[in-house]
């Protein structure tokens, strides 16, 4: 058994091909579309954070709003810029977020990806501390965020204060029980990976991960997760780590999917550079009929070793369709490898 869920980008385009052209056609949308999936059984709504950007950004708005109009479906992200969160209004943001859900947030954080401008985090008021890099400032901010989203009292409190406090050290208000075990974090390295089981978050690897040995793209996600897993047993942690991947899959079941994906050339891994000097590889797709579907993901070593799937889906050909894209994964496939 898998969990599966969607991954949407959130992408918007005025072009008159795209069913979503707006920010506010993007935002009801995945709303829309987080109901369907939870009506068809799926197990979770993820989404993207890019800012500066025609895509989805901040997420506790949007992730609020399908807590309140959904029951069951897990809601998260993959992932939120650290750079640009203030640790402490994160809290606040996603405490109030996971409790109008109920307990279903699934928040996954990284240090982020390459950016739409310059150094975009300036613009939100943060900068490295001397002799740190980006990635390391995101790394700080994660661990003010971890330690902080405990709920352990860290805050003196003002002797003459507006209203009552409980007695002893403050703590950011409102708390949500549980939220810190369901904190993911996007690796795209072999050591970050490990980082974060040390840390006690749960993995997400992406589609994409720094070629860190030449194999192919699922053979280093899958040693990747062995990796994570061997570091959080070393770590003491007592509960069971989730790790999820994302995968494009896409079932052709009628002319539409034929006409948007049945054309016909073989997928391959990808190698490309994302940011200077560092190779990465990029995850093939996979397109099929659905028994060529089920005999091709069997050989997904990265998938076998995930606990939870997240399908991305092209949320611009409007939600009707890509409730159709999940379905067609929950019906004829998943059955078929034993997910369902």
């Amino acid at each position: 058994m898998k969990k599966i869920g969607f991954l949407s980008f959130g992408h918007w385009s005025p072009s008159s091909q795209s069913r979503t052209r707006s920010g506010a056609d993007a935002l009801l949308q995945s709303i829309d579309l987080a109901v369907a999936a939870e009506a068809l059984g799926a197990d979770g709504a993820y989404f993207r954070v890019h800012h500066f950007a025609r895509q989805l950004a901040s997420p506790f708005p949007l992730l609020a709003a399908i807590g309140a109009k959904t029951s069951k479906i897990e809601i998260g992200t993959a992932v939120i810029d650290m750079r640009y969160e203030n640790p402490f209004y994160m809290i606040e943001d996603a405490g109030a977020a996971d409790l109008i859900a109920t307990g279903r947030l699934q928040l996954g954080i990284s240090r982020g990806s390459p950016e739409q401008v310059i150094d975009g985090w300036r613009h939100f008021g943060f900068k490295p501390d001397e002799g740190e890099s980006d990635a390391d400032m995101a790394r700080r901010h994660t661990e003010v965020f971890l330690d902080k989203l405990s709920g352990v009292g860290f805050a003196q409190p003002n002797p003459r204060p507006m209203f009552p406090n409980p007695p002893g050290l403050l703590r950011i208000e409102p708390h949500s029980p549980g939220l810190r075990e369901r904190i993911w974090w996007g690796a795209a390295t072999n050591a970050t990976a490990v980082w974060a089981a040390k840390l006690g978050m749960n993995l997400q690897s992406s589609t994409l991960k720094f070629d860190e040995t030449g194999e192919p793209f699922h053979v280093q996600q899958a040693a990747q997760i062995r990796a994570y897993r061997e570091a959080w047993k070393a770590a003491g942690h007592t509960r069971t780590p989730r790790v999820s991947v994302s995968r494009s899959i896409f079932a052709l079941i009628d002319d539409r999917d034929r006409a948007y994906f049945g054309y016909g050339r073989d997928e391959a891994d990808q190698v490309g550079y994302i940011e200077e000097n560092v190779r990465a590889v990029f995850g093939r797709g996979y397109t099929g009929e659905p028994d060529k579907l089920i005999a091709q993901l069997k050989g997904d070593e990265a998938i076998a070793e995930a606990d939870t799937l997240l399908l991305t889906v092209p949320n611009q050909l409007g939600v009707d369709y890509n409730a159709h894209v999940i379905e067609a994964i929950l019906k004829h496939v998943a059955p078929g490898l034993g997910w369902r």
